[in-house]
């Protein structure tokens, strides 16, 4: 031992254009394809898709025919798939094709991406209905484990994943929260009966994701034998290493002259050269190992930046404003009864709206920067609620008596 446990998260979000003051009332396209590249979504789409998902989905495919014991797993988000449908249709057809080799695993998530679970009861698991029905569409696939949008988790969120049927639920592997303990072992969700806990090892994951191309890095130029090293050195100390990230690793975060495809190739047959390795789905992982303690975790932790926090959509007075202002519509959009608002008022929903308003400096801020189209956290801010005063408008909202969720209605975490 220990089994290797690839996971990667898939998602593109439908981002807002630059909807200005003289645009409510006139505009409801919030998210059209028009004007420039920053916030033009299908070329995004097809950039990354050419750059990365292209690519690499064709190295995965020549690693599970070479590699019968090769395993990996995805997350979907639904707003991903739908501009597959309409931007990239091949892109699409190559996921299919490696699901169709059964030997990777499809994780359940949120459609919209978004914080629902935080906010919503109901809206969090509706749109978790609404993924799961996407995916049997897309993939003929029912999913087994549950992700939720950024790896946010807390026990609250497990026990709702467990109530929903779920055997496993993702989480990251924060110092704060394992102390002393691995996350190379399964573990068990405080106040649940069932469902097993599998955790990132965010330094082996992160060596690839974040660190593979960094010169200032000791241990550059990372390559596949050093990685499986690292790997066996695990023996004796856990049972699974789950290597958690973003699918863009892979062509867009470190580009092919990085040599992040090279390393991908090769690493499957430097870490099956250990005869006790072998890989994992997570509902492999836990159908073979069994939890080996409780883990309690009652605030909400994520992936995102080193507070693994919720701090990356959340901490500022904008991104509070902003997420409340669009889950108090929630009952104003239902009560219209149309779809199309619906479906508009759930894109805004999106965790990557909040996460581009993020003022956080230095390195974390870097990474904010990284991935918004806009030039500033304040422009993101000013776009959003523009197009959602020109939603409160569509819905007839009254914005001077709108009343704040009542604590009661909101994911206890």
């Amino acid at each position: 031992m220990p089994s290797v446990c690839f996971y990667f998260q898939v998602h593109q979000p439908w981002r807002v254009k630059r909807y200005r003051v003289f645009d409510i009332g006139k505009d409801s396209s919030y998210f059209n394809e028009g004007g420039e590249a920053n916030y033009n979504n299908q070329r995004i789409l097809e950039k990354v898709a050419r750059k990365s998902y292209l690519p690499a989905n064709a190295v995965m495919l020549e690693l599970l025919q070479k590699h019968p014991e090769f395993r990996i797993s995805y997350s979907f988000s639904g707003v991903f798939l739908e501009q597959l449908e309409k931007f990239s249709p091949e892109t699409l057809d190559s996921f299919k094709r490696l699901v169709e080799t059964g030997r990777v695993e499809i994780l359940s998530e949120t459609y919209y991406h978004s914080l629902s679970a935080l906010f919503s009861p109901q809206e969090f698991r509706e749109q978790v209905g609404l993924h799961r029905e996407k995916i049997k569409k897309l993939f003929g696939y029912t999913p087994r484990v549950f992700r939720n949008t950024e790896l946010i988790y807390s026990n609250a969120i497990a026990k709702e994943a467990e109530a929903m049927g779920y055997r496993g639920i993702l989480a990251e592997g924060a110092d704060h929260v394992l102390e002393w303990r691995s996350p190379n072992f399964l573990y068990s969700p405080k106040g649940t009966k069932k469902i097993a806990l599998l955790l990132k090892n965010y330094r082996l994951s992160d060596d690839i994701a974040f660190r593979f191309s960094s010169r200032d890095w000791a241990e550059f130029p990372l390559t596949a034998p050093k990685f499986a090293g690292w790997v066996n050195a695990v023996n004796g100390g856990g049972e699974v290493v789950n290597l958690f990230m973003d699918y863009e690793t892979f062509g867009e975060h470190q580009w092919e002259d990085t040599g992040i495809f090279n390393f991908l190739r090769a690493l499957p047959e430097e870490i099956l050269k250990h005869p006790d390795n072998s890989f994992v789905t997570p509902s492999e992982s836990i159908a073979r190992y069994t939890p080996t303690a409780e883990l309690d975790i009652p605030n909400p932790i994520s992936w995102a930046d080193i507070e693994r926090d919720l701090s990356a959509w959340l901490s500022n007075d904008m991104q509070r404003e902003a997420a409340k202002r669009v889950y108090d519509l929630e009952d104003a959009v239902r009560k219209t009864g149309d779809s199309e608002l619906l479906h508009d008022w759930r894109r805004l929903q999106t965790s990557d709206h909040f996460y581009y308003m993020c003022t956080k400096w230095w390195s974390d801020g870097d990474v904010h920067k990284y991935f918004s189209p806009y030039n500033s956290p304040y422009e993101a801010f000013i776009y959003f609620m523009n197009t959602l005063h020109d939603l409160e408008l569509r819905i007839g909202y009254n914005t001077d008596k709108k009343e704040s969720l009542k604590k009661s209605e909101r994911v206890k975490v």
